[in-house]
């Protein structure tokens, strides 16, 4: 059994080796939830939950919030559903490969620490399908240790990120926004008035012989 005590709050898991961070609370984790801003109501996603410790502990502080719990690995689901009856909290807890079993759903904050040791693919997938499952001003919280593939890639997913090193880890931070064109439709207007300036200049320089 493995007790947590975070925020004046202590919780009870049952753990196993084969899942991650199994004799405690990681920091990456820890690291994640310190940068964190959240509030009660909202629809929340704790995507890769391993055995259970954010959404479990976000569902105790925010009562109101509806938490969705999901991870690839079926012993990670069956020891999330324990711990949740073990701290008194009911969310939805699936075992999912990402946001394959959540089509049509949509969330207003969405929180992951990725496995960062292997590829890229599962990240990338997490970010996009984030994205697209977010609802307009929704939140995405992800942390790991690697920074540059992951600043880049929910920069160009999201528009624009904000990264803060943190116990030697980069938590990530975005914000579904409305999609804006704005530096392409102004570098148009741009050179629509250069277009125009020089129409209007060779106009005056055609008056001017005329006369």
């Amino acid at each position: 059994m493995l007790t947590i005590n975070y925020q004046a709050t202590t919780l009870q898991f049952e753990t196993d080796p084969e899942v991650f961070s199994p004799h405690g609370l990681d920091l990456g984790t820890e690291s994640m939830m310190e940068q964190l801003h959240t509030q009660d109501g909202l629809r929340v996603l704790d995507l890769g939950c391993g055995f259970g410790f954010v959404g479990i502990y976000l569902a105790t502080q925010y009562p109101h919030d509806r938490v969705t719990m999901v991870d690839v690995d079926q012993n990670a689901v069956g020891l999330s559903k324990m711990n949740a009856q073990r701290n008194g909290v009911t969310p939805t807890i699936l075992q999912s490969n990402g946001f394959e079993k959540l089509a049509g759903q949509s969330f207003d904050l969405v929180l992951s620490n990725p496995p960062y040791h292997t590829d890229f693919a599962v990240a990338k997938n997490f970010i996009e399908d984030a994205h697209r499952h977010l609802t307009m001003g929704g939140h995405l919280y992800m942390v790991t240790k690697r920074r540059k593939w992951y600043e880049n890639k929910i920069r160009s997913t999201f528009g624009h990120v904000q990264v803060t090193v943190l116990n030697d880890y980069c938590v990530f931070y975005a914000e579904k926004r409305p999609f804006k064109k704005q530096k392409k439709n102004a570098a148009k207007e741009h050179t629509l008035s250069k277009k125009l300036q020089r129409k209007y200049d060779r106009q005056s320089h055609q008056r001017h012989h005329a006369k």
